[in-house]
């Protein structure tokens, strides 16, 4: 596979360095993408770097994933207003290996090929380096005049932020330039990739090899990614949609794709997933001719999930999005944990009913009715049930004197209570 066509189609272009395409033809090639490990787990906002190194591998390249611990000591000032809060080593150490972790589902940093992934942290290289020794043999290579070109050094010193740039974040580029000339004498590194804001910092890497090393090396990068209505992408009223199963659950993840508009499904399933040119075209044709069956959504959410967390993940939080249109079953609900449980019914009516009722039991009737007012009445209650309109935890009540004891309790203190076909009620027990 041609790795620049693959990405040209995908729409993951967005400024790429004359040549680059070239040298990729020649020979395998090492590239490398660099990760901030501000957190101990990546978000989705990663994914478009990890795409481009997930399909450098899948052409027969070798990519590197470097882990920004000095660099993270810094902050990066493209795009942004202001610095970042400074990182330990020992917690940049465990963001590193959580990281990697994830990485793993993407790609292959264990197995015997010779485009096997490999991960460096750029601080095992910058720790021991002197600030004397840094402006001596690196700083004289590059000119202030170089550095102030830059548009990312440009918009902050003449932007609207008070705070202006400091020396640190001035230097930046400098030091992920000395990342690119390390990674080029050590790994045999040709290539650095990233989101076109990091464009001016890539180059610089590319400058600094060609003056210290008198090497050629390219760089290349993809759009950043945002929303056809405007909004910043990957970002929900609840924060970060993120990779780690505990920050975002995957029925949550699976939830973020599946609300995705048409025009961005059609957009995030080239850059996201691995699914031929051929079967996209045939994926867009087929929700064009029926939108309302939503399969360009569908689609991108099981693949995205599943390379994520894997099928046995995507199942569950396939069967947990059913329960709210009268689907899934007792077991489903049973299985959910406590952030599933409440993610899934987030909106729905929510009434508190202390544990001590549960603990000696109570009558359906009575629970419904009068100590959760789900029923303004005994006797529509009554009715209802009657009439077989009435389940708890999917379980549909025979009789109005059906006992509900702690047993039935979902996660500990949750009971489901479904009227009808579609409207539920989320009792808290406390």
């Amino acid at each position: 596979m041609n790795f620049v066509e693959e990405l040209s189609w995908r729409g993951m272009i967005h400024d790429i360095m004359p040549g680059t395409e070239e040298m990729l033809k020649k020979e395998m090639t090492t590239a490398y993408v660099g990760i901030d490990p501000t957190a101990d787990s990546l978000h989705i906002g990663h994914l478009v770097s990890v795409m481009m190194l997930k399909h450098f591998q899948v052409c027969g390249h070798r990519p590197v994933v470097l882990i920004g611990g000095a660099t993270g000591m810094i902050g990066d000032p493209s795009m942004k207003n202001a610095e970042r809060n400074l990182l330990d080593e020992a917690t940049l150490r465990h963001n590193q290996e959580s990281i990697k972790k994830q990485l793993s589902h993407f790609l292959d940093f264990e197995s015997d090929i010779p485009n096997r992934a490999a991960m460096v942290n750029n601080y095992d290289w910058m720790k021991d380096f002197t600030f004397l020794d840094f402006i001596r043999d690196i700083g004289k290579h590059i000119t202030v005049n170089y550095m102030m070109a830059k548009d990312s050094v440009k918009k902050r010193i003449s932007g609207d932020s008070r705070e202006g740039l400091s020396f640190t974040e001035f230097t930046y580029q400098l030091v992920q330039g000395y990342d690119f000339l390390h990674l080029f004498k050590n790994y045999n590194c040709r290539l650095q990739m990233g989101g076109s804001d990091q464009w001016g910092n890539i180059t610089t890497g590319t400058e600094l090899i060609r003056r210290v090393a008198g090497g050629e090396a390219f760089a290349l990068t993809c759009p950043l990614i945002t929303k056809a209505d405007g909004g910043k992408f990957g970002k929900t009223e609840s924060g970060n949609v993120w990779l780690d199963a505990g920050r975002t659950t995957p029925y949550q993840f699976y939830q973020f794709w599946l609300n995705s508009s048409d025009a961005d499904a059609e957009k995030y399933i080239k850059i996201f997933t691995l699914i031929s040119k051929d079967e996209v075209e045939t994926l867009v044709t087929g929700h064009a001719l029926a939108p309302h069956a939503r399969i360009l959504q569908k689609r991108l959410a099981e693949e995205v999930t599943a390379m994520v967390h894997g099928t046995e993940a995507l199942e569950f939080a396939i069967e947990a999005s059913q329960i709210l249109f009268g689907k899934g079953t007792t077991d489903t609900l049973k299985k959910m944990d406590e952030p599933t449980l409440l993610s899934v019914f987030d909106g729905v009516p929510v009434f508190n009913v202390p544990k001590s009722v549960l603990e000696a039991g109570i009558s359906v009737l009575e629970l419904v009715s009068e100590q959760a007012a789900i029923f303004p009445s005994k006797g529509e209650a009554r009715r209802t049930i009657a009439g077989g309109g009435v389940s708890i935890n999917k379980e549909k009540i025979e009789a109005p004197d059906h006992t509900i004891g702690s047993s039935s309790l979902l996660s500990g203190n949750y009971l489901l209570v479904q009227k009808g076909k579609k409207s539920y009620s989320l009792i808290i027990v406390q």
